[in-house]
């Protein structure tokens, strides 16, 4: 049997349970927050009071700080691409009785309020240039997205598992940050977004997990591909207005960098805690391939700190279109 139709197979076993992992990893809709919930309310007389308050507090913040808040946001309205990418993954079609349709629907529509929420509270801030955001966030859309996995369901459940802990990392230090200025409403923001994010990678991290039980030698070559190219950011093809694709990334990578959001330390971390999770170095029932496999995976934390203790991040920041240039402090 070819190793796609193996793949296949294994999707569909796993796709059995899809009703028991949407009721475990998922919220029902009627319960879950919505953007609303955390913003003033515009059907209150005190609205604009409200946003006063906001804006005051907002000013308070570092322009490293907006910079990052803004390139989440982008990242997080980017959620068409993603949706339409993980909807042409191998086991997973539009067919109505197809339950990874159910499954990649339902997170969507969680992932969906992240962007919203964001986006509400930037406009109210009043700290951003808002049609660059807009600008930046349609060219990432129509710019596209490869993280490099093909069609593979097993590559891009290794993605899904990093870049969902990834984006629980960052949410979760940004709301840090905003807690120490002093704008609780927007720490209370970030930390619901990034309790979402944890929930969705203990998702795709167990549907790894069961794969290395049912087909450990092609699940580990499938880990050891993904970390020999790199994660690619979900982010990675970013541009402001009249820029070539891409070229923004950096600079925003160097921001959430100097604040300590998102660190090429945080990369190895999250690497360590997956071959931990995964307990990599228990699987039994390898071919010599995937032996090797695991040995190159067991050595590249302690090779990529080696790397990372090497780099320098530039200390002076780069002023984007989308953030006022008035607020560098």
């Amino acid at each position: 049997m070819s190793i796609k139709n193996v793949r296949l197979e294994v999707m569909q076993f796993l796709e059995k349970n899809i009703d028991s992992f949407v009721e475990q990893y998922l919220l029902p809709i009627e319960k879950i927050w919505q953007p609303t919930d955390l913003l003033p309310n515009s059907e209150k007389e005190s609205f604009l009071d409200e946003v006063t308050e906001l804006r005051e507090i907002a000013k308070e913040l570092p322009y490293d700080f907006w910079v990052v808040l803004v390139g989440d946001t982008i990242t997080e309205e980017a959620l068409p691409t993603y949706e339409s990418w993980l909807m042409d993954v191998e086991g997973v079609s539009q067919h109505p009785d197809n339950g990874w349709s159910k499954w990649i629907r339902q997170w969507t529509g969680e992932e969906n309020r992240h962007g919203d929420l964001l986006n509400k509270y930037l406009y109210l801030s009043g700290r951003v240039n808002m049609r660059e955001v807009e600008i930046t966030t349609q060219h990432l859309i129509t710019d596209g997205f490869d993280p490099g996995t093909d069609r593979d369901p097993y590559k891009n459940f290794v993605f899904t598992s990093f870049q969902e802990l990834a984006t629980y990392v960052s949410h979760n230090r940004v709301a840090q940050i905003a807690k120490k200025f002093g704008d609780h409403k927007l720490s209370k923001i970030c930390k619901m977004i990034a309790g979402d994010e944890m929930r969705h990678h203990h998702a795709y991290s167990e549907f790894v997990n069961r794969i290395f039980k049912v087909d450990p030698s092609e699940m580990m070559m499938a880990f050891h591909y993904m970390m020999k190219q790199k994660i690619t950011m979900p982010a990675h093809l970013i541009r402001e207005s009249g820029e070539r694709i891409g070229t923004a990334f950096e600079q925003f990578s160097e921001s959430a960098q100097r604040i300590g959001v998102y660190t090429s330390m945080d990369y190895i971390d999250i690497l360590q805690k997956l071959i931990q999770k995964w307990e990599i170095d228990k699987i039994s029932g390898l071919n010599d391939e995937a032996e090797k496999a695991r040995d190159y995976l067991m050595k590249l934390p302690a090779r990529m700190t080696r790397i990372a203790e090497r780099m320098v991040v530039s200390q002076e920041p780069h002023v984007f279109k989308w953030v006022q240039p008035a607020i560098i402090k």
